[in-house]
């Protein structure tokens, strides 16, 4: 069974646990034990520790959890409704690929019961393993990276830390439907591969664009099925990184308000946590990004696709050439835009689906400005 890949959670954590006041996260969460696994049907979200990192070259220490469990645990958690799990960890195997292919069972199993893993690793390259999760799924998948570099690697390479994403594009099967790339450094990324996004109608928004306006990402993670935060990402003077030291990146603040982003949309269905060097610095910003996962999971408001056009109201904005449509949530007065079927074409989604965006977007609709986003995901709709 698939879930046998998993240990146990350390017996000093379960000690430490049994320490902490009612009021405290941890003592709020089930646990795998020796004596006894949580009934998967009976929870919403499932912690997991990845212990794989073979394919960093740039992280020096052996992956350890424990000093991210304790802070996570002993925070406080808000009024929240959800059912979490700590299911253990999955050890590295004899090959890495070995460690894919436990990860990749692991969380096809919880994705199907609609339960939400967060993994903990561990190397980026894990969510190579996180989006082959969704292949028994058959649905098309959009992967959303809070990452400085876009990962791209040489074909013929390994898949890496730094490389996966090639990896992701090019295997079959391909159900990638989007990347969008959240917080790069244009320093860190060659100018073929900027182009190389533009080529395949993926979105990437650089640090500043975010850090200037933090809403910006909001539609995005609406949009996301997989979410994966690199934690070079984040300034080291933040994270507490000074392995692989940066002196520039998203603050704990924007971290965490991506992280809730991430939560709150009704579409995310696997997050991951990765690129850390098991430093006790380190686990107090990780502990805070999930806090801020699971406060966002507890707002979800059920909305596209899961909830019916009904709620929403109706705007029509004629262009020059086209008409779009824009939905407004009577609910939670989000905003999203039509993209219509292409009859004559290849349509991925043989549908017209709605793409989330923003009040700014259909403001510039109405000034005669195509969106960008909704002529990219027309086109990959076409292809």
């Amino acid at each position: 069974m698939e879930f046998d890949f998993l240990e146990p959670v350390n017996d000093g954590i379960l000690k430490f646990v049994n320490t902490l006041s009612s009021q405290e996260l941890g003592s709020k969460i089930v646990f795998h034990t020796q004596d006894q696994f949580p009934d998967i049907d009976k929870i919403d979200i499932a912690i997991i520790g990845v212990l794989e990192d073979r394919r960093n070259i740039n992280m020096v220490n052996e992956v350890n959890l424990n000093a991210v469990r304790k802070k996570l645990y002993s925070m406080f958690p808000g009024n929240w409704d959800a059912s979490i799990a700590d299911l253990g960890d999955i050890l590295a195997g004899d090959a890495v690929e070995d460690t894919y292919f436990a990860l990749k069972k692991v969380a096809s199993s919880l994705i199907k019961k609609k339960v939400i893993p967060i993994v903990l690793g561990g190397s980026q390259d894990l969510t190579y393993a996180l989006y082959r999760g969704y292949d028994d799924l058959e649905q098309m998948v959009n992967l959303v990276s809070v990452d400085n570099t876009f990962d791209f690697g040489k074909e013929d390479e390994s898949v890496s830390a730094n490389s996966y994403l090639t990896k992701i594009i090019i295997d079959e099967p391909n159900n990638l439907f989007n990347y969008c790339n959240i917080g790069y450094q244009t320093y860190y990324n060659s100018q073929e591969e900027i182009d190389l996004i533009e080529k395949l109608f993926f979105d990437a928004y650089r640090l500043g664009e975010i850090s200037n306006k933090i809403a910006l990402a909001e539609p995005v993670f609406r949009d996301a099925d997989l979410v994966s935060i690199d934690l070079n990402s984040v300034k080291s003077s933040v994270s507490g990184n000074m392995v692989s030291f940066e002196p520039n990146g998203f603050t704990g603040k924007e971290i965490c308000a991506l992280a809730r982003y991430a939560g709150i949309s009704d579409k995310v269905s696997s997050f991951g946590v990765f690129n850390h060097n098991s430093t006790a610095a380190e686990s107090v910003i990780i502990s805070q990004i999930v806090w801020y996962f699971i406060e966002g999971f507890h707002y979800r408001s059920k909305e596209y696709p899961f909830g019916s056009r009904t709620n929403y109201l109706k705007y029509i904005v004629p262009l020059e050439e086209e008409e779009l449509i824009f939905y407004k949530s009577d609910k939670t007065e989000r905003w999203w835009i039509e993209i219509p079927f292409e009859i004559n074409g290849n349509n991925k989604l043989k549908r017209n689906t709605l793409l989330p965006c923003s009040y700014d977007e259909y403001l510039a609709a109405c000034g005669q400005e195509l969106p960008e986003r909704w002529w990219k995901a027309q086109r990959k709709n076409a292809l």
